[in-house]
């Protein structure tokens, strides 16, 4: 069981406003900051369902390739909120919400590039 998992962005204010956005129909957060004082230089970001973040995102050089990181929706309704409000954030498409057959008949994914190319899905594995 993973119990968390980080990303390198290369803005982190950017990136933080960016997630902050798309995954709220996710119903994530951001749960924490660090500026760099209070943890031995580290500059990032916490999201997750309070109480605990899971999801993070640190100051750096972003990993090439880029990473892919997919969240898991409960409803097929917030796979498509999610992916407008990437869009909104500023994301760019990389596929837009739709079954993904070829994964198995009921997946349903969407999927969208945050501002270092990482490839963010959102995806329900929920018959309908």
């Amino acid at each position: 069981m993973i119990d968390h998992l980080g990303i390198t962005v290369s803005k982190v204010s950017q990136a933080t406003a960016f997630f902050s956005q798309a995954l709220a129909p996710l119903g994530y957060s951001l749960i924490i900051e660090f500026t760099g004082e209070q943890a031995g230089g580290f500059i990032g970001a916490g999201f997750g369902v309070a109480p605990k973040p899971d999801f993070w995102i640190s100051q750096g050089t972003p990993e090439v390739p880029p990473v892919h990181v997919a969240f898991r929706a409960a409803k097929r309704t917030e796979v498509d909120a999610f992916y407008a409000a990437a869009l909104a954030a500023g994301g760019r498409d990389n596929g837009r919400p739709g079954l993904r057959p070829h994964y198995h008949p009921s997946y349903y994914g969407a999927f969208v590039l945050d501002a270092d190319g990482n490839n963010i899905e959102a995806v329900c594995h929920a018959p309908e």
